[in-house]
């Protein structure tokens, strides 16, 4: 493998453009914007030290130079010298006070994930730390950047069991890509470059932890070592682009070229390369099924597109996978296996080795980024005339959203998932930000929001945790002010994190939740059912989410009737003030796999 220079990644645009199809018109008129993908350095804003600055006056300089606009975080005495140090350059960066460091964290994930922005989270030692990591893991477990930064106890203390005091490092250990406790202002000189440069490249999260006095220590008191003594800092970086060799790339279109009936699975990965594919899919007649992650990749009113796969998705998607007879997997480790093809070959290309071959036994693994992967690939590409597979999956696309038109016209009692997410899909603006949390609600939402080209979609794909829905629709809001922000929750993981409806009230975000209301963990219902179990532990004890809403300050609203909704989320939608949707919904509906719908 090898890092592309400037000079090739040109030369391959240009025998795209030269050589493959051109964009689909529909792609060329809808195409969807691609995420924020440059994060160089800004040398410009690096501050040279003074011999005062203190270790926390040099972490949040550098952080600045590495264009970090926000830090998601709660204070505490183990972190009060950067909370000042932060205060001091609040007009560079911005500091947002949450209510639980386990949304500080799934923030700064969510404002990646929305926004390709690197962002920090910071919490207080010990128990600060530990709350943390179910965001950090989210954060980890799908490689999208973030910098966490924890306090530790007085250096002196470390391993006297002292107030507080956890091994944050070792916490961190399995998370992390770069993992650092700073030993004074000289070492941040250099650590923190190699902390941001890390978590972009690698990419993941850079965690770095400071003892309380360390970071009070100043430059004039610290001193460095001899090896050290011609060691700098660098904040220079420039985003790592791979391509396969050539022999790889023309193996893989050989196979490409010899095969009748290709079917594209794109996930995340793909997002930044949303023109390749469209290019790629009409090159080859290629139906385009996408992961989660990948949703937002082509809207989904595309001809080339059969929408989601896995249990969540469409049975079009679910028919192509098993009838083609070569699989081109692009950025995607989509979870269900039981839903990948039984006989075909496969070519997959993920930017890490070794997510290659992780869910299908594929014949060609090409490592490298999808983008100039695609465009490398796709001049050794022949034009597939016989657009007989793709016709198919057209034509059961279209009975399948009949089936989906279908579900979403019940307006029987109680309200059905399907009605509700319709009504909301409607309201929609082009642009906007959806945030979707983990439960049944999850396959609802997926299935029947028709994602359009500018909009974007975030969700906890790998981790699968609960409670990210708000955290991510307000680290949404923050980055894009002027655009909608919505969240899709369950009222089971609205719950644990309900409290950040303070945190949008505080900062006058305007972002909307709509919270699925059933008094039950229905995933969870179907999931003991479908090993033979009885439904136990599944009821949740009725949460008023409406007096909640306005007990944080928020506006609050209620449907229990199907010709309540629309109106009612116009209303909301329209407002200026945060709000919370609570719909009382059916707790049997069942969040089924696409072949039992039909």
């Amino acid at each position: 493998m090898k890092n592309t220079s400037r000079r090739k990644f040109v030369q391959n645009i240009s025998l795209a453009i030269a050589g493959a199809a051109t964009v689909p018109e529909f792609l060329a008129a809808k195409l969807v914007q691609p995420l924020n993908t440059g994060h160089i350095a800004d040398q410009e804003n690096l501050i040279e030290p003074s011999s005062s600055d203190n270790t926390s006056d040099i972490l949040i300089d550098k952080l600045i130079a590495w264009k970090v606009e926000v830090i998601f975080g709660m204070i505490g005495d183990g972190i009060n010298p950067i909370i000042e140090s932060i205060r001091k350059k609040q007009d560079k960066i911005r500091f947002i006070t949450v209510r639980h460091e386990e949304a500080a964290a799934f923030m700064a994930s969510g404002y990646f994930k929305h926004s390709g922005k690197l962002a920090a989270c910071i919490a207080t030692s010990g128990p600060g730390a530990v709350h943390l990591m179910n965001g950090i893991y989210d954060a980890a477990k799908e490689n999208v950047p973030v910098i966490a930064i924890t306090g530790s106890t007085y250096h002196d203390l470390l391993g006297t069991h002292f107030t507080q005091e956890v091994d944050t490092v070792s916490l961190m250990k399995d998370a992390t890509v770069f993992n650092q406790m700073l030993t004074g202002p000289q070492h941040a000189l250099t650590a923190v470059d190699l902390a941001c440069r890390a978590a972009l490249t690698t990419p993941g999260v850079a965690h770095l932890t400071i003892s309380t006095d360390v970071q009070q220590k100043v430059l004039s008191e610290d001193k460095k070592s001899k090896k050290a003594a011609n060691l700098h800092g660098s904040s220079t970086y420039m985003p790592r682009v791979e391509t396969p060799e050539e022999d790889e790339l023309n193996t893989a279109a050989n196979l490409i070229n010899s095969s009748s009936k290709v079917m594209i699975l794109a996930g995340r990965g793909a997002l930044k390369a949303r023109a390749e594919v469209g290019q790629l899919a009409e090159k080859l007649g290629a139906p385009v099924a996408k992961a989660l992650l990948g949703k937002a990749l082509l809207p989904d009113d595309s001809p080339f597109t059969t929408g989601g796969t896995g249990h969540l998705g469409t049975y079009p998607s679910q028919q192509m996978m098993a009838e083609c007879d070569l699989l081109l997997i692009l950025g995607s480790t989509m979870p269900w296996i039981e839903y990948y093809p039984k006989n075909a070959k496969g070519i997959q290309i993920d930017r890490d080795p070794k997510r290659i071959g992780l869910r299908f036994p594929v014949d060609i693994g090409l490592n490298g980024d999808v983008k100039a992967t695609l465009t490398a690939l796709l001049p050794k590409l022949k034009k597939n005339s016989n657009h007989s597979f793709l016709q198919l999956a057209q034509q059961r696309m279209a009975d399948w959203k009949k089936t989906i038109a279908r579900l979403e016209e019940d307006k029987s009692l109680p309200i059905k998932p399907p009605f509700l997410v319709a009504q909301v899909n409607r309201l929609l603006t082009d642009d906007a930000m959806i945030s979707i949390d983990t439960g049944a609600h999850t396959v609802f939402t997926a299935r029947h929001i028709q994602i359009r080209p500018q909009q974007q979609v975030a969700v906890c794909g790998n981790l699968a945790s609960m409670a990210p829905g708000l955290p991510y629709a307000i680290a949404a809001q923050i980055a894009y002010p002027g655009r909608q922000s919505i969240a899709m929750v369950g009222d089971g993981g609205f719950t644990m994190l309900m409290g950040e409806m303070a945190t949008a009230v505080r900062y006058n975000l305007p972002v909307k939740v709509v919270v699925f209301k059933n008094n039950t963990l229905s995933m969870d219902q179907y999931e003991q059912l479908d090993i033979g179990s009885k439904p136990y532990g599944i009821d949740l004890q009725p949460i008023d989410f409406v007096k909640i809403a306005e007990a944080c300050g928020a506006e609050g609203y209620r449907c229990t009737k199907p010709d309540e909704i629309a109106s009612t989320l116009k209303k909301a939608f329209a407002s200026t003030r945060p709000a919370v949707i609570e719909v009382l919904v059916d707790p049997e509906q069942n969040p089924a796999p696409p072949d039992k719908l039909v």
